[in-house]
């Protein structure tokens, strides 16, 4: 029979890197025993160094494959009103996409695991190292105390990230023994609860970025972080989410959007905790935004990890994992801008086309957010962007041509640190509470609009006129309205719009309104035609006729211009840019091919018939894990 400390070991550190360095560190120290890879709890967690381990080894179920590395992330947060998954095709990929996929998608589960096995996974280790320090470490010792926030902040993140994507799950706060190892869902009320007392307990744990050695980068929890979080799942725990009725989790409920009624998880009940908490990462934090939108993502292309300016936490993939510009970035040529791989990278997911004549003429977000070129050889073998079709627009903030100090590392890694928490979404959901009537601060408007215009403002390089125009922030509703559109323009490529959508019960409304946005395309007030030209001759791109006013036929170049070229078909002839079979072809296929006008859908279409798709805004759990947990584990929402 295996002991307890031969379990203990195997789950919490399986990377065979690991069991090295723990094995020398053993010796060093003295600690070996039969075989010096295996240590006691109390051994593990009474020394810093090893529980230090312990604590990272979370992070590291992140990494493997099947998890955030190249499924979750990949997959979680679109499609949205400004978000979509590039092809149209009836495939398991596109119908992950399209809110019809289902529990045997081998897309999301098959022999090499599944994200959602993987994030319980590292909650497991996380239980496991909130267990060995809270029996064995010194937490009179301030760095033993933020081991352990650091592990119980993790624990949250990681369930955080599984409420997202799955809905109900499992409440597993202790480590898995003979009584717990199968289990049905929670209500995900219970779940919230447990997170927001666990996270109020640990804030006097964590230091501010930058200011401890463990927070000097943006890959450790900081004490803005867990603030930062709490504020989310406050958000979430008070917001609509798809929800079987009371006592009907886990039973294969249908379940529909509403809102909790649990009077622990009212507004009324969370505002005024969540907005204490972001109020006081707004004072003391010493975070700031980037004077410059473009900058701020120039570092972010370039592994800037550094504490202390606005990006707040990334998700901490080692330097040669994760692939994040490998899925998002501007399409590049193998061996192009950048892309020192053999494959041709980015562009699996881009920007709703519409999105781009959303923003405000000056906001200096839609150029770098919004890109409508792709990287190529041209036939002497030079770097150019050429136009990408007008029904193709990509997220310019992820870019292999700004990866100068570190390019790719894989023909399937570029080590790029996604960022999961930035300064301005702390300002955008402060002035989101505080503009409430539940903000307990009889609707504090006056800081809600100075929060929400120090955002917009940077926008548009502080520019007070241009960034109020057209914008009614007198009253509640006004703000409200404005905050939904700002989470889009400033967001967009960052996927926390689904999440966004979802607690404010708008994903129908807002993904049928970027639907008829698409289709309205074709009287957008521009021409057919596009031109384009190289007027530095370094293969960057000026086109004329795809910008808002641009009206410009395929045979006439634009006045001013002496040189350049017009777009062209298949076989070299003038053809229109815009045109009304493209516009269809991606109206109609976004959420569904074959549905035509409507985005409502089933995740069995073919034996429901079309339902409202929100009860399909969770994945469902794969059918391997259920098979794996022996009756006692159902899926809900229709699945």
């Amino acid at each position: 029979m295996v002991s307890d400390n031969m379990k203990f070991i195997r789950n919490i550190f399986i990377g065979a890197g690991m069991l090295s360095m723990l094995a020398a560190v053993s010796c060093e120290n003295g600690l070996s025993s039969t075989s010096p890879s295996i240590l006691t709890e109390e051994q593990v967690y009474s020394d810093y160094n090893l529980a230090e381990m312990g604590v990272l080894s979370i992070y590291e179920m992140l990494t493997v494959q099947y998890s955030h590395r190249d499924r979750y992330l990949p997959w979680y947060g679109f499609n949205t009103d400004i978000e979509c998954y590039s092809s149209t095709s009836d495939s398991d990929k596109t119908r992950i996409a399209q809110y019809y996929t289902n529990a045997g998608s081998k897309e999301m589960d098959n022999a090499n695991g599944n994200s959602y096995n993987n994030l319980v996974s590292g909650i497991e280790r996380a239980n496991l190292a909130i267990r060995g320090l809270e029996a064995y470490a010194d937490l009179t010792n301030p760095d033993m105390r933020y081991l352990r926030a650091e592990a119980i902040t993790a624990r949250a993140f990681l369930y955080v990230e599984l409420l997202k994507a799955y809905g109900e799950v499992p409440a597993r706060f202790e480590p898995i023994n003979n009584d717990n190892m199968y289990i049905n869902k929670s209500d995900k009320d219970v779940i919230y609860k447990r997170l927001i007392s666990d996270l109020e307990g640990v804030f006097d744990d964590l230091p501010w970025p930058g200011q401890s050695t463990v927070t000097m980068k943006t890959d450790r929890v900081s004490k803005a972080f867990a603030k930062g979080l709490y504020a989310r799942i406050c958000l979430m725990a008070s917001g609509y989410s798809n929800r079987p009725d009371a006592g009907q989790v886990g039973t294969g409920a249908l379940g529909k959007s509403r809102l909790s009624d649990d009077p622990e998880l009212q507004k009324s009940v969370l505002y005024p905790k969540a907005l204490a908490q972001l109020e006081d990462i707004i004072d003391n934090s010493g975070l700031d935004l980037y004077p410059s939108y473009e900058q701020l993502w120039r570092d972010f292309n370039n592994f800037d990890l550094q504490a202390g300016k606005e990006v707040i936490f990334v998700i901490p993939f080692g330097d040669g994992r994760g692939r994040w510009n490998y899925t998002f970035a501007i399409p590049t040529t193998a061996g192009t801008a950048g892309n020192q791989s053999t494959k041709d990278l980015g562009g699996s997911v881009g920007v709703v086309p519409s999105f781009y004549y959303k923003y405000a003429e000056g906001d200096t977000r839609r150029d770098i957010s919004c890109v409508n070129y792709e990287w190529e050889k041209d036939a002497s073998g030079n770097d150019v962007q050429v136009p990408a079709g007008l029904m193709n627009w990509y997220f310019g903030k992820f870019r292999f041509e700004w990866m100068e100090t570190r390019p790719m590392v894989s023909d399937m890694d570029d080590g790029a640190k996604p960022v999961y928490m930035r300064y301005s979404d702390i300002l955008l959901m402060a002035a989101e509470i505080a503009a409430s009537p539940e903000s307990g601060t009889s609707q504090n408007l006056a800081d809600a609009r100075s929060w929400f215009l120090e955002v917009r403002g940077r926008a548009f390089g502080g520019d007070k006129a241009a960034a109020e125009a057209g914008l009614d922030l007198g009253n509640a509703d006004g703000i409200f309205n404005a905050i939904v559109d700002e989470r889009a323009f400033e967001f967009v490529g960052e996927f926390l719009r689904k999440a966004d959508l979802i607690r404010w019960n708008m994903l129908a409304e807002k993904l049928t309104e970027a639907q008829n946005d698409i289709k309205a395309m074709e009287t957008y007030n521009m021409g057919p035609g596009l031109w384009y030209r190289y007027p530095d001759g370094d293969g960057v791109i000026e086109m004329y006729g795809n910008h808002p006013g641009e009206t410009v036929s395929s045979d006439q170049m634009p006045a001013g211009w002496t040189s350049g070229y017009t777009h062209t078909d298949s076989d070299g002839d003038p053809s229109d840019y815009l045109d009304d079979e493209s516009i269809s072809d991606r109206a109609n296929t976004l959420w569904h091919k074959d549905l035509g006008s409507t985005i409502y859908v089933a995740g069995n279409h073919e034996s429901q018939g079309e339902v409202n798709f929100n009860q399909h805004q969770y994945w469902p759990i794969p059918q391997t894990t259920i098979n794996d947990q022996r009756g006692a584990l159902k899926n809900d929402y229709g699945y």
